[in-house]
């Protein structure tokens, strides 16, 4: 088979696949793909790749500025559209001398929160007028899809002007409502602390940063939300605690306390999440820890008493709120996911092993 030739086909195989999130094109290997969150070959690709093909696929995906941050950096990040069918993030890389790609699927219709059954609560955050919304889980658990429903939403509902900061840019969303710019790192703007600071002169409403990565782009956030702006933003960390604990730690000590008082002014909400496998069925789901920055909450965070925002949580229901692992346990009292899921992806086991007898 003639990869290079062919690999719009590969990829469109993919694309329309319901349960393959993403491609994986490495030398002397066939393709790979990750269906249902596991790893397996390509059952209609049975040829190894060559490292030239490898190579001559990554390079003609490029543009001429990504394959000079490739050749240089040895690894660049951008998207890739198979026309008619479908948009990629892909993740090019060297790799023991030569190359690797890695290809995540795009789809083509924007999320909608009722859609992808997400939480209703996610409309209220997205109805904020200024404030920090976080959207927290580890790579491969669906945080851009929640964010761009969360945009969607706002796209749909508000009259505001949006300004996305993303690396690279995956969504495309329309002017609908609202008035809707995308700006993706690399072409668009040099990194995301510039192009942050940068969008606060060109009067937004709601901000996305696609990844606070750093201190400065944090600081500039925490700042924007201050200041009377909506802003959404991604984190790798795995629960609400540990989103407030990693914000804080980016901050040398001298600085801890009045970030402590800062995040606490500006936090909206938290949204924690990850993906496991249905029971019965093909797919996964999505199971969520949402937090609601009431006043009392508020208070922990300034005291820098976050191991007690869980004891909050489980006693804001009414506000929406719920735990990692009582929504966990409201998948399997469903029969959505199985007894091995809810024990793998838990926080306490011990406090769900209580619940399960």
């Amino acid at each position: 088979m003639d990869y290079v030739k062919d690999y719009d086909n590969l990829l469109r195989d993919v694309a329309e696949s319901d349960y393959i999130s993403d491609l994986h094109l490495t030398v002397m290997n066939r393709p790979f793909v990750r269906k249902d969150g596991k790893l397996e070959a390509h059952p209609d690709y049975p040829e190894k790749l060559t490292g030239e093909e490898v190579s001559t696929i990554a390079k003609d995906m490029m543009n001429e500025r990504q394959l000079e941050e490739f050749e240089e950096y040895g690894e660049v990040d951008f998207s890739y559209s198979v026309p008619g069918v479908s948009r990629f993030r892909v993740n090019a890389f060297h790799q023991r001398g030569s190359t690797g790609i890695a290809l995540r699927i795009i789809p083509s219709e924007i999320p909608t929160i009722d859609s992808m059954n997400l939480p209703q609560v996610l409309k209220k955050l997205a109805s904020q007028r200024m404030g920090l919304v976080l959207s927290t889980g580890p790579t491969g658990s669906g945080k851009s899809t929640t964010q761009a429903a969360i945009i969607n939403e706002i796209n749909h509902t508000r009259n505001a002007h949006v300004i996305t900061l993303e690396d690279p840019i995956e969504y495309l969303h329309r002017h609908n409502e609202s008035l809707v710019h995308q700006r993706e790192v690399g072409n668009d703007t040099s990194s995301f602390a510039r192009g942050l600071r940068s969008c606060l002169r060109q009067d937004p409403d709601v901000i996305l940063v696609g990844e606070m990565r750093d201190l400065e782009t944090i600081q500039i956030a925490l700042e924007a939300a201050e200041t009377g702006h909506l802003v959404l933003a991604t984190l790798h960390t795995n629960s609400a605690p540990a989103t407030i604990d990693r914000i804080i730690d980016v901050f040398p000590p001298g600085q801890q306390d009045q970030i402590r008082i800062q995040l606490a002014s500006v936090i909206s909400g938290i949204v924690a999440q990850q993906l496991m496998p249905r029971k019965n069925e093909s797919g996964r789901v999505a199971s969520f820890e949402i937090m609601i920055a009431t006043a009392a909450i508020r208070n922990i965070i300034r005291e820098g008493k976050t191991s007690q925002i869980y004891s909050a949580i489980q006693t804001g229901g009414k506000l929406d709120m719920v735990t990692m692992d009582n929504y966990l346990l409201k998948l399997y009292n469903s029969g959505t996911i199985s007894r091995e899921s809810v024990v793998h992806y838990c926080n306490d086991i011990k406090y769900i092993r209580e619940r399960m007898m």
